[in-house]
């Protein structure tokens, strides 16, 4: 499976972005799914997680209330929808799959490539 993150770009504080990860295998629904980011000089955090058929979101406290995680798998794809955005949102953005639920990134074993979001105050 190869995943493919899009939608990253330039936003004004208090905007709105969606990313976008398509995956390239059918067995899309097979897999938990998440997204993480990485800021400059930070590791890489949990952002959102969400089960094989969207039963089951679950979200860092940073980003719940603003961000909605979401997937159709007859696309074989996962959107993360952001509002409200701020500049401590600013980071590459990553999608990956793993096998269960898990907000730990070592549980995950298949990466995007990352998809940079900057959002400027």
């Amino acid at each position: 499976v190869q995943l493919q993150a899009s939608g990253g770009g330039l936003v004004q504080a208090g905007g709105s972005l969606r990313l976008s990860c398509t995956a390239s295998a059918t067995t899309f629904n097979r897999y938990f799914m998440g997204w993480f980011r990485q800021a400059p000089g930070k590791e890489r955090e949990f952002v959102a997680a969400i089960g094989r058929y969207g039963v089951g979101t679950y979200y860092a406290d940073s980003v719940k209330g603003r961000f909605t995680i979401s997937r159709d798998n007859a696309k074989n794809t996962m959107y993360l929808q952001m509002n409200s955005l701020k500049s401590e949102d600013t980071a590459v953005y990553y999608c990956a799959r793993n096998w269960e639920m898990s907000m730990e990134s070592r549980m995950y074993d298949e990466w995007g490539q990352g998809t940079l979001v900057t959002v400027s105050s």
